[in-house]
């Protein structure tokens, strides 16, 4: 039996090279992702690890907030003179560091990265554990003076002697490049400025009295660890954090942490992606063979092989399937993390291939997905083959399945389909979001089984009806065309199924998102009255000066402020929430449409009150006139007397959790050292709008990362926004269709194999090579077209429940993008085509008499 299988793969290699294609896919993926990140963690970690200094000295910060308000927590210069007098110091040092920055060139050109890394400023205090090394010109003496990496300086094309203008919290000043630093490590892909120690404090702080945080060097023979313990006995209970060089740098790599989860999961999602695609195609390859195989099977039951035996041989070659297509995809994989990191050097994140990392996880996770996926996906066509009488050896093979009745297909399906619907129902009608999203899920998961068990079900209605012109259009090869892939529903739902999944993906997440996009319109429209608003380009505050230059424009009437504060509220529950506040000018009616439940503008901003969203405050026993403890950043603290309730039905995102907000005034004494985030500008009575933005844009010409927006700009910023995760969706359609046309080219060309004598008989009654691969792509549209309609149907149920759900965010209008769904069903007719081509040539090159005499 071993010998007959072997022997039994080698002679179907060609048949299920395709299928294998699908697991080295899937295997690529997972095995990309893991190297990739393992790797990126191996150099961080060192990275870190080798500039960390022995022990440090932060301020505390126990407000995380996704929000960034400009400001910059410090800590006092002179607590190193107390920490340099501890037992075991070796030596400190104050250092300034901060990213609240923008530089510009003599051009107004941004000369910080475009990547999203940030732009840092620091004070030049070189150890042998600094990441850079001075390898052209000299260090930074005095005010005007600045040394930057060479990275930046390479892609900006900035060289010694050139003039750069810094943008800080305190003011702009300029410093002329006389240095160049080149990294020793790897560069996390940041711009690194360093300015003279002496100045670094009051240039970019403000004030030559603080200090971002202290770095300690131990004296020979002290452990970091009890360092740490001096320092923090020295300090006392003041709001310091002090952490080893190993505490330092796992916090340092918990927040990279978050950059390196996003790359992995989206790799493991196309991997996900693959995987579930792959299944139906790999079931599909392995039914047909088995169907062509029957009397093979036969005639080895009739030999003596028992049913075991013979389930065990088609399970090995699946194995076998498994093993090279793992072992190609594991090598595939190792060739796709080279080509992120080089793609991240293209990013400025410098990484080397020479110290890829390949843990014992990830080829072991490679053959676990690989093997694991293409065992289960035969075992079904595994056993079904145990099946085979050894009388079929004495009978004409006929396809398997083909008369067998679907009913318990229809039980299954009916039942799961009918718990799938009922989670969906339930998704509409909750109103709590966390169980709307999980009945979501589960209501997902279960239409999308039902769908793929029934799909055979719902072969011959809608096969009949798609392809019900095609006999007036074509003729008799019209109609062969549809009976071909009525003749055995089974195949036809699972070919169609693999294409169904990524359609349905794409509808749903298509409708999410013109939903999304248009309820931010809806809010726009209803409660931005400002002719403009300015702000940076990735979001981040801008320093005082563009408010100031901004109010000092010809034209501009009235300027409302906005800042973010991270807060933490303690509420009448018992609860603790952690959010992110608004502070706004006391003229904010006029620049945006707040609608209050209770209360007014003038209440939610007096000083000592603050505002909050209806909804939040019934759910935590919030009312007007509550009194609330509210923490800020520094461990500041303050009580606040609600003063309105707002009704806003306006989406939550960016960690702004309960819609608060107060005065700016609020903001100011709190985040002391915070910066604008967006500017709401009027134009004065007598100037146009039209004529305003010119102005505007001339003032915002040397701070180019400011931008002024109208409501039309504004909302295309939201959907760009909105696109980046719809283009992620596309990108795993493209994935899924990949795959489908590979099961659909595997099913027709396995189909042409299963109908040769047909097809020769075909031919010598008259049928040309042409109208043969007429046929051929006939069937194959009609099968792509039926995967369409069912995906997109399935996907628009889904999408619609999705918004259901963003409504209880406040995003409530539905959208259903008529024009993307028309253009997917006319792609599914063009893959359909596509996937045709090679097995219809095949079939037209076939010898007639060859082919009629074909067993």
């Amino acid at each position: 039996m071993l010998k007959a299988t072997l022997r039994s793969f080698l002679a179907h290699k060609g048949r299920l090279l395709l299928s294998a294609l699908a697991v080295v896919l899937s295997v690529a993926f997972v095995a990309g992702s893991l190297i990739f990140s393992d790797t990126v963690t191996r150099t961080f970690d060192r990275l870190f690890a080798s500039t960390s200094a022995d022990v440090t000295v932060e301020p505390r910060d126990d407000l995380d907030s996704s929000v960034p308000t400009g400001a910059v927590q410090t800590l006092p210069a002179a607590l190193t003179g107390r920490v340099a007098a501890v037992d075991g110091v070796s030596s400190a040092h104050a250092d300034v560091s901060v990213q609240n920055i923008t530089v510009v060139d003599s051009a107004n050109k941004s000369v910080g990265p475009t990547t999203g890394a940030p732009t840092i400023a620091t004070d030049w205090y070189l150890t042998d554990r600094s990441p850079v090394e001075l390898t052209s010109g000299h260090v930074p003496r005095g005010a005007g003076e600045a040394v930057l990496d060479a990275d930046t300086a390479d892609k900006k094309h900035v060289e010694t002697g050139d003039t750069l203008t810094v943008m800080a919290q305190p003011g702009s000043f300029r410093v002329e490049v006389v240095g160049i630093a080149t990294f020793r490590t790897t560069n996390p892909g940041a711009a690194l400025l360093f300015l003279d120690p002496e100045v670094a404090a009051t240039r970019l702080l403000g004030s030559a009295d603080l200090a971002t945080s202290i770095s300690i060097e131990a004296a020979d023979g002290v452990t970091d660890a009890e360092l740490k313990t001096r320092v923090a006995a020295a300090l006392g209970s003041g709001p310091y954090d002090v952490r080893t060089a190993d505490e330092q740098a796992k916090s340092a790599a918990e927040n990279l942490g978050g950059f390196l989860d996003v790359i992995k999961y989206v790799m493991l999602g196309f991997a996900g992606i693959a995987v579930l695609v792959g299944v139906f195609l790999i079931v599909n390859t392995f039914s047909m063979l088995i169907a062509q195989r029957t009397r093979e099977l036969g005639l080895l039951r009739a030999l003596g092989a028992d049913r075991r035996q013979v389930r065990r041989s088609v399970l090995t070659e699946a194995l076998l399937l498994g093993l090279v297509g793992s072992t190609v995809g594991l090598a595939a994989g190792i060739g796709l993390a080279a080509g992120l990191i080089r793609l991240m050097s293209a990013f400025g994140m410098n990484l080397n291939t020479a110290e890829m990392v390949i843990g014992w996880v990830t080829p072991v996770s490679a053959y676990a997905v690989g093997v694991g996926v293409t065992f289960v996906a035969a075992y079904l066509p595994a056993r079904r083959a145990a099946t085979v009488s050894p009388m079929a050896a004495l009978a004409d093979a006929d396809v398997a399945g083909v008369g067998r009745p679907l009913r318990v297909r229809a039980m299954v399906g009916a039942v799961v389909g009918a718990l799938g619907v009922a989670a969906l129902v339930g998704c509409v009608t909750a109103s709590e979001t966390a169980s709307a999203a999980s009945l979501l899920g589960l209501g997902v998961v279960l239409t999308l089984i039902a769908t793929v068990v029934a799909g055979p079900l719902l072969v011959r209605p809608v096969i009949q009806v798609l392809g019900g012109a095609f006999p007036a259009l074509f003729g008799p090869v019209g109609r062969m065309s549809q009976r071909n892939a009525l003749r055995n529903p089974r195949r036809t739902g699972a070919t169609a199924a693999a294409l169904m999944v990524g359609l349905a993906l794409v509808g749903g997440m298509s409708v999410a998102s013109a939903s999304m996009s248009k309820s931010f319109d809806q809010q726009i429209d209803d409660t931005l009255g400002a002719d403009f608003v300015i702000q940076n380009t990735n979001l981040t505050p801008f320093s005082q000066e563009v408010t100031d230059r901004v109010r000092a424009t010809d034209g501009v009437g009235l300027v409302v402020r906005q800042r973010f504060a991270p807060v933490a509220v303690r509420l009448p529950d018992g609860e603790r929430v952690k959010t992110t506040a608004a502070g706004y000018d006391s003229q904010v009616d006029e620049v945006a449409h707040v609608t209050y439940a209770r209360g007014d503008t003038a209440a939610a901003l007096a000083d000592g009150a603050i505002a909050m969203d209806v909804d939040f405050a019934e759910d935590h026993g919030v009312r007007v006139g509550s009194v609330l403890p509210v923490e800020f950043p520094g461990e500041r603290t303050a009580s606040f007397r609600v003063g309105a309730l707002t009704d806003q039905d306006a989406a939550e995102g960016f960690g702004m959790q309960g819609g608060l907000f107060f005065g700016i005034a609020t903001v100011e004494k709190y985040v002391p050292g915070g910066q604008d985030s967006v500017l709401y500008v009027n134009a004065a009575a007598g100037t146009d709008a039209d004529q305003l933005r010119p102005r505007l844009e001339r003032t915002l010409d040397p701070y180019p990362q400011v931008q002024a927006r109208d409501q039309a700009d504004y909302k295309e910023l939201v959907h760009d926004q909105i696109a980046v995760l719809l283009y992620l969706v596309y990108a795993l359609l493209g994935l899924a269709i990949v795959i489908a046309v590979l099961g659909v080219v595997n099913t027709l060309a396995l189909s042409v194999v299963e109908r040769t004598r047909e097809i020769g008989l075909l031919r010598a009654i008259g049928l040309s090579r042409r109208q043969l691969r007429r046929m051929i792509r006939l069937e194959s549209v009609v099968i792509a077209v039926f995967g369409a309609v069912l995906g997109l149907a399935l996907g628009l149920v889904w999408g619609v429940c999705t918004q259901q759900v963003l409504a209880l965010q406040g995003m409530k209008a539905l959208a259903i993008p008529w024009t993307t769904i028309v253009a997917v069903v006319v792609g599914s007719a063009v893959v359909g085509v596509v996937a045709a081509l090679l097995p219809a040539l095949r079939a037209s090159r076939m010898n007639v008499l060859a082919a009629i005499a074909h067993e």
